[in-house]
């Protein structure tokens, strides 16, 4: 079984989407234990303080280190990490192929910052991969926390019902977007499934699919360039 600790000042932004769909599942089939830790608990001031102001000045909140240091120490002690994952936006880009990488794992920190920043000897000391979701700012490190846990989760045996699922999804070959799909009913408002994946004709379905993830990767890495 995988285990995800997550380290968050915020932990109700991650409670509704962990009691749902595929993150559900996965816990209740035992393929994963996904355990919040809230950093108040952490922090043994009597007023349960997490942050501070920046030295040097500038704006906003910093999250302070002790609360994070005693958490970590205290998770490490009972288990080895392979990956203890630091959401920022000046990380590397995730993708597919991060997701199957961090899939392997046995246990997994994700630490999840929030306000203007993490004192960055927490990345310092701590981090084996600093992650971000794109080039662009959020209020904290939570969505995407959420984001690399259900991008690895399904990629776990057993999780998903056709266990094929998952090696089809798009990226998971490269950068290639996969083909379109389509159901009944056979035509909409005019508009109509493709008449080759109505053939029954695997050999003609199998080369439009490959001709349409051509197109869509072009189309892809033409709004990516």
């Amino acid at each position: 079984m995988m285990r995800i600790d997550i380290i968050t000042a915020v932990p109700d932004l991650l409670d509704s989407p962990l009691k749902t769909s595929i993150i559900n599942r996965a816990q209740d089939k035992g393929k994963v234990k996904i355990k919040v830790h809230n950093l108040r608990d952490y922090a043994y001031d009597k007023h349960k303080q997490i942050d501070d102001k920046a030295f040097g000045g500038g704006p906003g909140m910093i999250l302070k280190p002790e609360p994070f240091f005693e958490c970590i120490e205290k998770l490490v002690k009972d288990r080895k990490y392979e990956n203890i994952i630091f959401t920022t936006p000046k990380g590397k880009i995730f993708n597919q192929s991060i997701a199957n990488k961090f899939s392997l794992a046995n246990n997994i920190i994700i630490i999840a910052g929030h306000y203007k920043e993490i004192d960055d000897r927490v990345r310092e000391y701590f981090a084996t991969d600093e992650i971000s979701i794109g080039n662009f700012v959020l209020t904290g490190g939570e969505l995407p926390a959420l984001i690399i846990i259900d991008a690895v989760i399904r990629l776990i045996p057993g999780v998903l019902n056709d266990s094929e699922a998952a090696l089809m999804d798009s990226f998971q070959n490269g950068e290639i977007v996969e083909s379109p799909y389509y159901t009944r009913p056979a035509e909409y408002r005019g508009m109509k499934v493709p008449k080759v994946l109505l053939s029954g004709n695997e050999k003609d379905i199998k080369k439009w699919k490959e001709e349409q993830s051509k197109i869509l990767t072009n189309k892809w890495r033409d709004y990516n360039k």
